[in-house]
């Protein structure tokens, strides 16, 4: 098998994109496509079984890459990563304390609208949390920009709190209308 692909590549030049938060997600899905099929295990299955295992090595890395770019949070963490900076996710918690209050009323407000029934209280949350993620984004996206990785770290942690009510918000409407 002749491997397509350079081990030292990041995710980006794999798929021959900028490094940027902000990127063509169609060039992105045609470039995967072209991909899976240059490294589809199946293409290779005549081979030997070491170069059965590359190819499908590279297929997973293939997938993994894609699964990473195409998710604007995962991208925005492996930015960092790239640049050095850890988000350290597992280990800093800290939050500004103004955000943790909104989130707090946010989700004693979604708590009350569950427990009521209240499907127009959980939409108009919903359509409130998405229009403050969509700023957020637009703020993360500024931030890596600008090589502001510590205001991005944070950005990032926050995202992850709000994708989550996210979540479960429209858990919440699709059991209440069903």
């Amino acid at each position: 098998m002749t491997v397509p692909f350079d081990p030292g590549q990041d995710h980006f030049a794999l798929f021959g994109l900028p490094r940027s938060q902000a990127f063509d997600i169609a060039r992105l899905e045609a470039r995967y496509r072209e991909l899976q099929g240059e490294v589809h295990p199946d293409r290779y299955a005549h081979l030997s079984d070491a170069e059965k295992r590359r190819a499908m090595q590279w297929a997973s890395r293939v997938n993994e890459a894609y699964q990473t770019l195409k998710d604007p949070l995962r991208r925005a963490r492996y930015l960092l990563e790239l640049a050095g900076h850890d988000v350290r996710l597992e280990t800093n918690t800290a939050m500004p304390v103004e955000f943790l209050m909104e989130q707090m009323e946010l989700r004693e407000a979604v708590a009350e609208a569950k427990e009521s029934g209240d499907i127009d209280a959980l939409d108009a949350r919903h359509r409130q949390l998405k229009r403050t993620i969509r700023d957020e984004y637009t703020a993360l996206q500024a931030a890596l920009e600008a090589g502001e990785h510590q205001r991005a770290g944070e950005l990032v942690r926050q995202l992850m709190f709000q994708e989550k009510l996210l979540q479960e918000i429209g858990d919440a409407l699709e059991v209440l209308e069903t």
